[in-house]
């Protein structure tokens, strides 16, 4: 059941994003961090950890994830260091995850060869 959850959650999330690119002027870029802002504050209100609980992969792996990722370091960061975890929280928090994507990026861009468009 858990992989049916993931799979329809992270499905639902995905759907809501593409009407919304479709039936709105809104740039990409800007859908991308309306959906990490919401992540962030869903994690605020406390509502993003049943949601998490539920959903497993299909609420984590979306940006929503990301943008809780982030809120959840930088809370960590402030109670340890205080006001200084508001600049560094979220650059440790995101750090494995934004290193991975880059390198998985730069190994697959060397295995598929990518031309430039013209």
């Amino acid at each position: 059941m858990e992989y049916f959850n993931a799979f329809w959650v992270g499905g639902l999330i995905c759907a809501l994003v593409q009407i919304l690119m479709e039936k709105t002027k809104l740039l990409p870029g800007r859908i991308m961090v309306l959906l990490v802002c919401t992540g962030a504050v869903l994690g605020f209100l406390g509502w993003y950890e049943p949601f998490k609980e539920y959903a497993g992969a299909g609420a984590t792996v979306p940006l929503l994830g990301f943008g809780n990722v982030l809120f959840e370091g930088v809370k960590e960061a402030v109670e340890e260091e205080g006001a200084l975890g508001l600049f560094s929280g979220g650059f440790k928090a995101g750090a494995v995850g934004t290193s991975a994507a880059l390198i998985f990026g730069y190994l697959a861009s060397l295995v598929f060869k990518p031309k430039m468009k013209r």
